[in-house]
């Protein structure tokens, strides 16, 4: 199907490549699903940032960081028009390569559209539904 596009996930640390990270999830969070801008911000400096590009051009973005109970993956943005193509599975992927070898609590808060993503990875869902920014959620904890 789409074997021609060139799909590629990179930790990024330089600003103008997490200005395009920021711009990914700007576009997912704030402008398609209504999220509070001073919500999506946070954590910026302490986080590992991942960009996802297709034939070059920005299509994804997530990061993962350490919090007091484990490593917390979060704010899996994927652009309208590139969803569909693996981008969602390449982040997983990659943020999940660049944890440390002994970290042991791996979780993140799923947005309930994105659950069977997660599940190809190993996560389950844990506790009872919530919301963040207005949008419902389960914790999930890779087993």
């Amino acid at each position: 199907m789409h074997t021609n596009l060139k799909l590629e996930v990179k930790k990024v640390t330089e600003q103008t490549e997490l200005d395009k990270v920021f711009a990914v999830r700007r576009e997912v969070f704030v402008v398609e699903q209504n999220c509070p801008p001073e919500l999506e911000w946070e954590f910026e400096d302490e986080s590992n940032h991942f960009l996802a590009t297709v034939d070059g051009e920005p299509a994804g973005a997530c990061r993962w960081r350490k919090t007091e109970k484990g490593y917390k993956l979060e704010r899996f943005a994927v652009l309208q028009k590139f969803r569909g193509f693996g981008v969602g599975q390449a982040l997983v992927q990659a943020a999940l390569n660049d944890l440390p070898a002994d970290a042991g609590y791996v979780y993140l808060h799923a947005q309930i559209q994105a659950m069977s993503l997660y599940e190809k990875f190993n996560f389950e869902k844990t506790g009872p539904e919530f919301e963040e920014a207005g949008i419902k959620h389960y914790k999930m904890i890779r087993k």
